[in-house]
């Protein structure tokens, strides 16, 4: 049976409507939804074609088992209404000279000499399509070779080395704003309620054994001065805290307990003890840390004592 409305085409148009209405539905932000899920999105399209090609058959083998329901006249009648109806001629006529094969009827015009054992060679030209792909690799080879190795643009070395550059900015700038990837040297002191108050839960679960409730300190040194075993500051306290303190008498490393999220919220609220007054303050243990960050205190400019000049000349003795 015939039809004139090619199948292949019915698919494409209804696949193409499907991936229009999916970028309309699904909410990706400004990038197109097959880039931020892309796993989902190709299983889903696959999904869809798998379908739309067995919807395609399922229906054309319906027709073709009415049509055999039909008498003769019946199917005259039926292929001549089908006829009459719109074909894609342009694309048909673009399919054959692509394909560049001839018909069966005109297979006598390129039939060699060659008999084997009855069957015979047909002297086929080339597909167009292979020879103007054939072309076109020979023009990007010549385009290639004049760019890579006369004018001698980027190498692989290159593109590599400024593909991971850019790839580490990226992650770094992930990491700023990705609060459960922070190290020691990412972390940045977080100033949130919701961050000091679980920082303040998870010191109280597990550090005031040591530090006392009001960080003034037992076992472990007063939180509350500004003298530092360690350092201060949210990267060294943060580095404490997960490696541990001093070897044999400083506290456990913490990074197997928490995660580095917590250890954040946590450093950050031990430095809100700063220049707070604990009930039972512990001596002072280590050096007083002065951030090496922070902006140089103007001093104040040297005031001048006035000198008063005596004329020995003037002075008389008595």
């Amino acid at each position: 049976m015939k039809n004139n409305t090619a199948w292949w085409l019915r698919i494409t148009v209804a696949f193409f409507l499907v991936i229009v209405l999916m970028e309309i539905y699904i909410d990706s932000g400004d990038q197109p939804a097959f880039l931020v899920y892309p796993t989902m999105m190709f299983g889903f399209m696959a999904l869809i074609l798998l379908l739309l090609i067995a919807i395609a058959f399922i229906v054309q083998a319906i027709e073709n088992v009415l049509y055999n329901t039909l008498d003769e006249e019946a199917k005259v009648r039926y292929l001549a209404a089908k006829e009459d109806k719109w074909e894609w001629t342009w694309g048909k006529k673009m399919y054959n000279k692509m394909l560049g094969s001839k018909p069966m009827e005109a297979e006598g015009e390129i039939i060699l000499d060659h008999n084997y054992d009855g069957i015979r060679e047909l002297d086929n030209n080339l597909p167009p399509w292979w020879v103007y792909l054939f072309y076109a690799s020979i023009v990007f080879g010549v385009v290639y070779l004049l760019r890579f190795h006369v004018f001698n643009d980027y190498d692989q070395k290159l593109e590599y080395e400024q593909e991971v550059a850019a790839a580490q900015l990226e992650i770094e700038a992930y990491k700023k704003t990705a609060k459960g990837l922070v190290d020691a040297n990412t972390v940045e002191l977080l100033t949130d309620a919701s961050d000091i108050n679980a920082g303040k839960g998870i010191f109280e679960s597990n550090c005031v054994a040591c530090h006392m409730a009001d960080g003034g300190g037992g076992i472990g040194p007063n939180l509350t001065d500004q003298n530092w075993i360690l350092g201060g500051g949210i990267k060294n306290v943060f580095n404490t805290i997960s490696e541990g303190g001093r070897d044999g008498k400083g506290m456990i490393a913490w990074k197997q307990n928490l995660k580095p999220l917590e250890m954040a919220q946590v450093a950050s609220y031990v430095l809100s003890f700063q220049g707070t007054t604990p009930a039972n303050p512990k001596d002072a243990e280590g050096d007083i840390w002065v951030d090496p960050n922070a902006p140089a205190q103007e001093t104040p400019a040297e005031q001048t004592v006035p000198t008063i000049e005596i004329d020995s000349a003037s002075v008389t003795m008595n």
